[in-house]
């Protein structure tokens, strides 16, 4: 099968972006079983986004270092599925996690790598079950489906991140890089167009959009044209 290939330069870019925003919304936990295992854990679960501190520190100075991010080996094991199987059950939304996990099944071309308990999928729908809100989460989760040419599921989880996002001119930018790393030019260019009527100052998506062609000028509204001068 051939698989939709996720530039390793627009992940550096998406995730550099990232970084630094995590979502104010409300979330809500959900610690039921599922086919996909119970969320309920001896340590966690916690929410990557907010809990971070010392907990998110006890977690990655064993099992997140970053030989095991990087795929090179684990620290309780030689595989490092075992060390991003235990961080992502102590925070099953923890973004970088769920990328390693996915990049580790690439890598040893399996849906279950070696040490992780569950499927590459089955860790991005805990994710989205333990924080139904966080559309970093959906994002990534749309790039793995993507990737594996389930294009149409790709698209209701940016779907929903759109819905989630309101008036977070920032991550409707996100959801742009995204949407144009699949190709699908029309929806790229309406999230760009959606962050830069909400204020957001950066180009890279334009700068792309441009480069491949697809740009286009927001089309002005009656609501954007100036008020007529008094008579």
């Amino acid at each position: 099968m051939t698989h939709f290939k996720l530039n390793t330069g627009f992940i550096a870019l998406l995730f550099g972006l990232l970084s630094s925003i995590f979502s104010a919304e409300p979330a809500f936990a959900q610690t039921g079983n599922s086919a996909c295992g119970p969320l309920a854990n001896a340590f966690g679960p916690l929410d990557y986004r907010t809990e971070r501190g010392n907990n998110l520190y006890l977690v990655e100075s064993t099992h997140f270092l970053p030989y095991i991010e990087s795929l090179i080996r684990g620290h309780t094991n030689i595989t490092p599925g075992d060390d991003i199987d235990y961080t992502l059950r102590a925070y099953p939304n923890h973004h970088r996690a769920l990328l390693a996990m996915m990049r580790l099944g690439e890598k040893e071309k399996t849906p279950k790598p070696n040490g992780s308990r569950y499927t590459v999928e089955c860790w991005f729908e805990r994710a989205v079950q333990f924080r139904p809100d966080d559309t970093t989460v959906r994002m990534i989760f749309s790039s793995y489906l993507s990737k594996n040419k389930r294009v149409p599921e790709a698209i209701s989880q940016l779907e929903h991140a759109t819905a989630l996002a309101k008036d977070n001119s920032f991550t409707h930018y996100n959801i742009g890089l995204v949407y144009f790393d699949m190709k699908i030019y029309d929806k790229a260019l309406a999230q760009a167009h959606k962050a830069i009527a909400l204020g957001f100052k950066r180009t890279e998506l334009r700068d792309l959009l441009e480069k491949a062609g697809q740009w286009q000028e927001p089309v002005a509204t009656p609501a954007d044209a100036p008020a007529s001068a008094p008579q």
